[in-house]
């Protein structure tokens, strides 16, 4: 624009000075027109200089703009806590067989939730060890960030955990344990030696509170093979070895309610009048344990003839405590989830997690069932079970 501007001005002048040729007048409007274009170039110049400021104040003020948006965004993604992209987890879940196992899964999917930034792929592994080998497998192809699994059985997992490691996949292991491989970051769960142990040292004390001279029990086993039917069998078994009681039988009930009745049933028939303890490896085995004694005529629970122990303390458990009927239960908390992101955002930051986290348990009972007793020399301390106990629980 400026250039023609010049190009109409110097054209004026041109004709004005071809005028100027022809006498004074004319000079004189050749002059007029002079001044006139001079000043007419000034105001173009002044236009365009005030055009570029603006143009240049604009881009300041985009350019700061973006700026700000884009910090604004890292602010953002850094409350989101990394950089932003989905954290891909898979989950190979033992099954869906107790209260326990349930509450378990949906800490998994409460946590490992889309608006928390991750994708959870789950699997239901319905206590099938082959296909929780196969889901694990999957999670590799899948190419997932890192892969939880809760072992049904603690061994025949270090080939499977060896082609996680080659894929560069963090494994986390929750509750059960894996006694073959090391080749994961972290196990978070509960230390069911130390919960069979509890159980049996609490007997040990409630018993001679009662004044009971003769212990005769039967055990109801969770999982054969699992760890934690293997540490609580160990626990209790080494009180009870070490006090001389005497043990009528052990049976799994694969820490189902549908197992817990059958092996009742049975014990109901072979030990009837012969047993006055009954150890059950989870409620869920508890629960099917009562129906066979109700069934039978038995009477469990406190000031009866039957002392009913069991482990897991979900909320149903709890609430047979309160009625009366288990007398003493022993918590497995179920709720590993919250500790395994802190393990996954340690590994997000470049950190090293630790190897081995246990999540804190608590012991249950009325308060004619709190005795006290220690486990390795260590004080224990069980709390009554209420109402609020009870709503606060799993």
């Amino acid at each position: 624009m400026k250039r023609k501007i010049l190009s109409v001005l110097l054209t004026a002048a041109f004709v004005a000075a071809t005028i100027a040729g022809c006498g004074g007048a004319a000079q004189q409007a050749a002059d007029t027109a002079a001044q006139t274009a001079d000043a007419a170039a000034d105001t173009a110049a002044a236009a365009e200089e005030k055009v570029e400021e603006t143009a240049d104040a604009a881009a300041d003020a985009a350019a700061d703009t973006a700026a700000t948006v884009e910090e604004a965004a890292e602010e953002v993604q850094e409350a989101a806590g990394g950089s932003g992209d989905v954290i891909n987890v898979g989950f190979a879940q033992v099954g869906h067989e107790s209260d326990w196992r349930t509450a378990s899964t949906k800490s998994a999917q409460d946590v490992f939730s889309e608006a928390n930034g991750y994708n959870l792929s789950f699997v239901d592994c319905d206590n099938d060890s082959a296909a929780q080998l196969e889901a694990v497998r999957g999670f590799i192809e899948q190419g997932v960030d890192y892969i939880i699994i809760d072992p049904i059985v603690s061994t025949g997992w270090d080939t499977v955990l060896t082609e996680c490691d080659d894929a560069g996949i963090p494994v986390i292991v929750i509750d059960r344990t894996i006694d073959d491989s090391d080749k994961y970051v972290s196990w978070v769960g509960s230390d069911f030696l130390t919960e069979g142990k509890a159980a049996g040292e609490w007997l040990k004390a409630y018993a001679e509170k009662q004044g009971i001279k003769e212990i005769n029990a039967l055990i109801i086993q969770g999982t054969t093979g699992s760890s934690a039917q293997i540490g609580r069998t160990d626990g209790f078994s080494e009180i009870a070895d070490r006090e001389g009681w005497t043990i009528l039988d052990k049976q799994t009930g694969d820490f189902t309610e549908e197992g817990g009745q059958q092996v009742m049933e049975s014990y109901c028939k072979s030990y009837a009048g012969k047993f006055n303890v009954v150890v059950c490896e989870n409620d869920n085995e508890a629960f099917g344990a009562m129906t066979a004694m109700d069934n039978a005529g038995v009477k469990y629970g406190p000031g009866n003839d039957v002392i009913l122990i069991s482990y897991d303390a979900c909320t149903a458990g709890l609430k047979e405590v309160q009625a009366g009927k288990i007398t003493a239960d022993f918590e497995c908390n179920p709720l590993a989830a919250p500790t395994v992101e802190g393990v996954i955002q340690t590994l997000q930051s470049g950190g090293t997690p630790e190897k081995q986290i246990l999540v804190p348990d608590n012991w249950y009972a009325l308060p004619d069932q709190i005795v006290d007793f220690s486990v390795d020399g260590n004080a224990q301390k069980m709390i009554e079970v209420t109402d609020e106990v009870i709503e606060a629980q799993y």
